[in-house]
């Protein structure tokens, strides 16, 4: 079986933010993940971390005004300099947390934008972001997502963030794969995972449709993580779903798929 975090932004959030670290190391889980810290000082989030003897492996960079609609300015060509003070606003967390991975949402695709634009605008900024983390001894990772659930999300297929990372060339930035949003966009799941291997740093899960825990939806979630394991995968795997009930309610599926 892969190695499980719990992402803080999806599963116990009937509690506040930095009372799920502990829910999640009672749980089970020896590491988690989640959107965003910058709600908190990253002092709070370290001592959660450490009281609970928890990893954090991943969050995102600054994203926009999320409460707003934005899901990411990544693409967007008049938030550039927004972009790079938020890509060093991550480096310090990072920093502080422990963490070596940052993910870069792209965001929608502003109205009327050319499409090379959008694609020129999105390049430079993972550029500039991939060389300020290498200077931090970080990875950046770019994470496809479904334009039915965000309608208008410029980096939306795996295939397509293989041809911006191709074109970009640089070491420390790979493929955040997402099993749930590239069954919604193109499917292909264990194609595309041994294909991209190479270039995959995280997986993140959930079922279809729903976007609840596995075992819920269509997706052969037994033969996913065997083939995971077969290919050599030894990253971790993100559990982004939406617990059907509660967070322990669904956690059966770990020993199911486990057994």
């Amino acid at each position: 079986m892969p190695k499980f975090a719990a992402n803080l932004s999806m599963l116990f959030t009937e509690v506040p933010f930095l009372d799920r670290f502990e829910r999640a190391a009672q749980a089970g889980f020896q590491a988690v993940e989640f959107m965003f810290p910058y709600e908190w000082t990253a002092k709070e989030i370290r001592q959660r971390l450490d009281d609970n003897g928890l990893t954090l492996v991943l969050h995102n960079l600054p994203a926009g005004d999320w409460n707003a609609g934005e899901r990411g300015i990544a693409c967007q060509p008049k938030k550039v300099s927004d972009f790079r003070a938020g890509v060093a606003k991550a480096i310090d967390y990072a920093g502080a947390l422990g963490v070596k991975q940052l993910n870069c949402l792209a965001g929608k695709a502003p109205d009327g934008v050319p499409a090379e634009t959008l694609r020129s605008t999105f390049l430079e900024n993972i550029r500039f972001a991939a060389d300020q983390l290498r200077g931090a001894g970080l990875n950046l990772l770019i994470e496809p997502v479904n334009v039915h659930d965000i309608p208008g999300f410029y980096l939306n297929r795996p295939t397509q963030a293989v041809a911006l990372l191709e074109a970009l060339d640089a070491p420390n930035a790979f493929l955040q794969y997402d099993i749930y949003h590239t069954q919604r966009m193109q499917g292909e799941l264990a194609n595309t995972l041994v294909k991209y291997l190479p270039l995959i740093r995280h997986v993140q899960i959930a079922d279809n449709p729903g976007r609840n825990e596995p075992g819920t939806g269509e997706i052969n979630y037994a033969y996913l993580f065997a083939l995971l394991d077969r290919i050599g995968y030894d990253g971790w795997v993100g559990c982004e779903y939406k617990p059907a009930t509660t967070t322990e309610a669904g956690l059966g599926w770990l020993q199911a798929f486990a057994a």
